[in-house]
């Protein structure tokens, strides 16, 4: 088994530039600092500090309040470690039971800027430590995975093998057990034309090439607060135009993102931004299209997509962000039309949230409907994962549940063949004082 050093926590501290990676984490907890402290202990054996001692201790009782962002959040310590290749050791043997806070932003929004020093906000933020602490922990664990992921991914490994390293990791760094921690989602791998919804059936022979762009989309949850983080991955250099864009619009979203903020108008600034961008490949240049028809999502305990729409386009839609919302900022970019039509054999399935009861005639759908809510709850699964547990010859239970509403299909979405597609997501959360950018690490 090699070795190799994990990258250091994401900052607590606050920063602005949506794109920047945060710094490393700090003590958070307001200080008296004494700006003078350091010369006057470098001058304390020269021949006039008697006759300076009087100056020096009215230096001291001029003392200034450093501003520090986080004021009421617990410091994080990382356990000095070695992670493993494969990660092997999980995030909660790494820190002290308080996990890395995630990249924060203040508002700007004219409305929201009081937030910031409001002592009726901070308090609600101190109430809701635990739940963020649980997402961070989430968040750190798919730090972790992916960059493992970015670095043993390469051309000629089969679709099945760069899920199940994905899939793998996660299960051992957030100690998987059963609904309370584990896998939020299958992992998305889908390839050049194909934007969404692609996780490799038991059987396929779909292998990476050089010349591919993978979208890898993956999730964790603690206690089914979801993590939902997606990047794409690219060998030839040509492609690196069309990841800058969509990039670049996932963080315009990010930046535009806030409390009280029209859904409409976060969709526009991310449509201006990606339309800005051309690409050329094959010695053909394309606008890069926002894909109109794939949006960014309100995410809410065991529910990925929780009812409220991102766009990535301008829609006319006034609804609004509100506090304490979780939100998946996701954009997807294109070289084709800018539209995606389901297509292909399915793989990804959840149960429908909140259903009624359903009558079910076939004793095998009954079963097979056990398992999935003794497993999966209200979380997305696929057939590898049902594989997985032990299930067989489930195909006609499965479209029994999928005929009764009780489970829904989610089949691949794909633009025209031969265009390609990129994506890159965050999970953000509108807290009282700010916005946490929960996902963000050094790579994106």
């Amino acid at each position: 088994m090699t070795v190799s050093r994990v990258s250091e926590a994401v900052s607590s501290l606050s920063v602005t530039d949506p794109a920047a990676p945060a710094p490393a984490a700090t003590n958070p907890i307001d200080a008296d600092v004494d700006e003078d402290e350091d010369d006057e202990e470098n001058d304390e054996n020269s021949p006039d500090s008697k006759s300076t001692d009087k100056k020096k201790k009215k230096k001291k009782k001029n003392k200034k309040k450093k501003a520090v962002t986080l004021a009421d959040t617990p410091s994080v310590k990382k356990t000095d470690f070695v992670q493993t290749a494969p990660p092997s050791i999980p995030v909660s043997h790494q820190f002290n039971g308080v996990y890395p806070v995630g990249q924060i932003m203040e508002y700007t929004h004219v409305d929201n800027t009081y937030r910031t020093t409001s002592e009726e906000k901070r308090a609600m933020e101190r109430a809701s430590f635990d739940e963020y602490n649980e997402v961070r922990q989430a968040a750190e664990v798919h730090r972790q995975v992916r960059a493992y992921a970015q670095q043993v991914i390469k051309p000629g490994m089969s679709m099945i093998e760069i899920c199940e390293t994905i899939e793998n990791g996660t299960r051992t760094l957030i100690e998987e057990r059963g609904l309370d921690a584990g896998i939020a989602f299958p992992t998305g791998c889908s390839l050049n034309h194909v934007a969404a919804h692609y996780t490799p059936n038991a059987g396929d022979k779909t292998v990476l090439g050089y010349d591919d762009v993978m979208k890898i989309d993956f999730g964790t949850h603690i206690g089914g607060k979801i993590i939902d983080c997606a990047f794409t991955m690219t060998f030839n250099p040509v492609y690196d135009r069309l990841k800058e864009a969509v990039r670049d619009a996932t963080n315009t979203g990010i930046r535009e993102a806030g409390i009280d903020v029209r859904l409409s108008d976060i969709g526009a600034a991310i449509q201006e931004v990606m339309e800005s961008y051309e690409v050329e490949i094959g010695g053909k240049t394309y606008q890069v299209k926002p894909i109109r028809n794939l949006n960014g999502h309100s995410i809410e305990k065991y529910q990925i997509h929780a009812g409220k729409s991102v766009p990535i386009v301008r829609n006319g839609d006034q609804t609004k962000m509100e506090e304490g919302e979780y939100f998946a900022i996701e954009t997807f970019g294109s070289t084709g039309r800018g539209v995606v039509l389901e297509d292909m054999e399915c793989s990804h399935y959840m149960r429908t949230f909140d259903i009624q009861h359903v009558p079910l005639r076939l004793p095998k759908a009954k079963q097979l409907l056990n398992t999935i809510n003794q497993n999966f709850g209200t979380l997305a699964f696929c057939r590898r994962y049902l594989d997985r547990l032990g299930e067989k010859n489930y195909f006609m239970a499965l479209k029994s549940l999928v005929d009764s509403g009780l489970v829904n299909p989610y089949p691949p979405l794909v633009d025209i063949k031969g265009s390609y597609t990129a994506q890159y997501e965050h999970t953000i959360l509108l807290k009282p004082t700010c916005k946490e950018v929960l996902t963000r690490g050094d790579d994106y």
